[in-house]
């Protein structure tokens, strides 16, 4: 059987796609090249299902959630914080997991960021 080997891409709708994508390199580190290719570090990837009415990803609108993992949870949220961003008060830590937190980005989309464990 053929297995996919990664994620290849990601995509959103935008009312303002260069603000946006803007948004996310200023506020996020994203830095992508004109054709939206980024490189990101290794590391692991989670692909999980939830229930049609679950609350986790923000708005019941929102169908999917993107997940970024980062080095310093703390010092991302502080970050994101200092630039004027929608961040969550809320900060979960799964024991052998890590660490979470979320941001909505200009556009209204809940953005979930992971400190994975040591």
């Amino acid at each position: 059987m053929e297995r996919v080997l990664g994620i290849g891409g990601y995509f959103l709708r935008a009312t303002d796609p260069e603000a946006l994508t803007a948004w996310y390199r200023d506020c996020l580190g994203l830095d992508t090249d004109q054709h939206g290719l980024w490189h990101p570090e290794p590391g692991p990837t989670v692909f999980a299902t939830f229930e049609p009415k679950t609350d986790y990803f923000g708005s019941p609108t929102q169908q999917t959630m993107l997940n970024f993992r980062v080095r310093d949870l703390d010092a991302m949220l502080t970050q994101l914080r200092d630039k004027g961003a929608d961040v969550s008060p809320d900060i979960q830590d799964m024991e052998g997991v890590g660490r979470f937190g979320w941001v909505t980005d200009p556009e209204g989309n809940r953005l979930e960021l992971w400190q994975p464990a040591a």
